[in-house]
């Protein structure tokens, strides 16, 4: 179903390690799905905290460099279990961490769930760092 509601003309990045580097070989005029961040999560969480960081600008330029919308799938990971394992909960982090920065470079943030979408930007209020 989601193929089929898709416009044909997307590029379609199922995302994996590199993923900043998927998206500089697409023509920046072309508007693109990364379907779906955990990904290329999953793929660094043997990287240090330095060199995530590191990924995650890389990954924050490279999408700023686009000309036309870049549809980013995030999986939401903070209404689950606390994970039980230190690899568990780092995915958890770095998640969390990269869908908020995205968030604030982001022209529209959508929740979907169960086939219904809600506006995050129209409903939602920004939580005040601490």
């Amino acid at each position: 179903m989601h193929r089929e509601r898709r416009p044909s003309e997307w590029d379609l990045i199922e995302s994996g390690a590199d993923l900043s580097t998927a998206l500089d070989t697409i023509p920046p005029s072309h508007t693109v799905l990364v379907d779906a961040l955990g990904a290329f999560t999953a793929w660094h969480l043997d990287a240090s905290s330095v060199d995530w960081m590191e990924l995650e600008a890389e990954l924050i330029h490279s999408l700023q460099a686009r000309q036309r919308p870049v549809v980013v799938v995030i999986e939401e990971t903070g209404w689950g279990v606390v994970p039980a394992t230190a690899i568990g909960g780092r995915f958890r982090d770095r998640q969390g961490r990269l869908a908020q920065q995205l968030e604030t470079i982001a022209s529209a943030s959508w929740l979907v769930v169960q086939g219904r979408a809600l506006d995050l930007h129209a409903l939602g209020y920004s939580v005040p760092d601490r």
